[in-house]
């Protein structure tokens, strides 16, 4: 059974009533807020951390019913691995792309060239905290984390990697029984529309959410941080939206689709990304948006939750990018091994990072910290506008997810053309 509109609003919205406009205007109050009250505005990050731990609430059960269901439906098991096989192609292609491109992008643009940093005239106690969570994002403390201590520890602890591994486990296992799965994989799918009316629900404080988020950061940081951006910060939302626009423009339109069309019908989860600076907040949303623009459940239950974890492009840009700008601001010369190696440490650590707050920063401190060159301590540079970037790597991150579930559907015969042009046309 999929989700359908009826279960999760089925009466018409005013132009008032829509989410994507609310969460504007609360943006915008936020903003306001943020400038004329700035204490005030710093006392309304409650809000915005209420509602992001309201989302992440129902997170694993979602990610859980969608992918234990959709793989219980499934009656070719080969097909499962085929999927995986190909969503995994897709994200190591383009991770690595965005990783290169990152690169790119610092040696041309050089925006730490002539700063000329003293590292041991850096506060390192600044990024400690940071430097700390890093230790256990190696290969095996990643594969060590993808393990939950028992089936319910996978429910609460708030790993996707974990609620990952035990879905696919449980629904290869209902798959595998029969008729006695079929009635459990039957009662999960009555329980999953509860859940994502659950969604619905918590999606109504989003609004609230954003402002509070908004309001902190802006009086925290000032507008003027806003309105004069490093350079640092302008090379990676440029990148980001080249990024966004030609490369994964070109897949979409190979594909079948316009990104930008894309974008505009994930307009309403996008505005919530950028209000939370979390992409985990919109993430139910995106899987069902996924599942109405005519991507297959069970391609939808795989695709968007792994993703999440293993194609983070925005991240990946940020990665290679502001480790470079901080080489240049220390006038460190990086040979060609030491990028290349810098790449491939960075590829393995942002996935083993995959699942920890503030993810970006952590693997940016667990790579350098394997690549000595870099002074790690260098990272008290941008810790001040990292923040900012959040939002941008959110972003970027989210989109990507879209599509590539859209390509893998379309890959594995598992997308319905008429459904997507349908969605995007509407």
């Amino acid at each position: 059974m999929h989700l359908t509109e009826q279960d999760f609003a089925a009466r018409p919205q005013r132009w008032h009533q829509h989410l994507y406009l609310q969460v504007v205007l609360a943006i915008a109050a936020g903003v306001a807020l943020g400038h004329f009250a700035p204490a005030t505005g710093e006392a309304m990050k409650p809000l915005g951390d209420i509602f992001i731990k309201a989302v992440k609430m129902v997170i694993a059960p979602v990610i859980f019913l969608t992918i234990t269901t959709g793989i219980a439906g499934m009656s070719d098991m080969r097909a499962v691995g085929r999927v995986a096989g190909k969503a995994f192609a897709y994200f190591l292609t383009f991770s690595t792309l965005a990783l290169v491109l990152g690169m790119v992008v610092a040696h041309v643009v050089r925006p730490g060239a002539g700063m000329n940093i003293d590292p041991a005239s850096l506060d390192a106690s600044k990024v400690a905290n940071f430097a700390a969570k890093a230790h256990d994002t190696t290969v095996i403390g990643f594969l060590d984390a993808m393990v939950p201590e028992t089936f319910l520890a996978s429910l609460t602890g708030g790993n996707i990697l974990q609620v990952l591994v035990v879905a696919v486990l449980f629904g290869v296992s209902l798959a595998s029984v029969g008729e006695r799965g079929a009635r459990v994989a039957a009662l999960l799918e009555d329980v999953s529309v509860a859940f994502f009316k659950l969604v619905s629900i918590v999606m109504k404080a989003a609004p609230v959410g954003a402002f509070g988020a908004m309001a902190f950061t802006i009086g925290k940081y000032g507008l003027d941080s806003l309105a004069h951006l490093a350079a640092l910060v302008a090379s990676f939302y440029v990148t980001s939206l080249l990024f966004v626009l030609v490369v994964l423009g070109l897949v979409a339109r190979l594909t079948g689709f316009s990104i930008l069309r894309l974008i505009a019908y994930l307009r309403e989860e996008l505005l919530l990304v950028l209000g939370t600076s979390s992409s985990e907040s919109a993430l139910p949303g995106l899987m069902h948006k996924m599942e109405r623009a005519g991507c297959a459940k069970s391609v939808v239950g795989l695709v968007v939750p792994t993703g999440y974890s293993f194609n983070l492009d925005g991240t990946n840009i940020y990665m290679t990018l502001a480790a470079l700008f901080i080489a240049q601001a220390c006038n460190v010369d990086l040979s060609l091994g030491q990028q290349v190696l810098l790449l491939g440490v960075a590829m393995l650590s942002s996935k083993g990072a995959a699942g920890v707050t503030g993810a970006g920063f952590i693997t940016l401190a667990a790579t350098l910290s394997i690549v000595p060159d870099v002074p790690v301590a260098g990272m008290a540079l941008i810790l001040g506008i990292d923040r900012f970037m959040s939002e941008c790597r959110s972003l970027t991150n989210f989109i990507g997810n879209a599509v590539a579930t859209v390509v893998v559907a379309r890959w594995e015969g598992g997308l319905d053309k008429a459904a997507l042009a349908r969605a995007l046309k509407a």
